[in-house]
């Protein structure tokens, strides 16, 4: 899953402009989102699996 999508998911906000699926206004254009851990009891337990560094090769 390294395609942008070209269009914002609606709803979802990210803040993480290093990441290779942002997109300016605070948007993210990543087909689809995985959200980490299992059983989290609060918002630092969890993750956006779906993060890829900018620069990192999509081979």
């Amino acid at each position: 899953m390294d395609q942008k999508n070209h269009e914002h998911n609606p709803g979802v906000k990210c803040l993480v402009n290093t990441c290779h699926y942002y997109c300016q206004g605070d948007h993210c254009d990543a087909p689809k989102i995985e959200v980490q851990h299992r059983n989290a009891t609060s918002s630092k337990e969890t993750d956006c699996a779906t993060f890829k560094p900018q620069n990192q090769s999509m081979s």
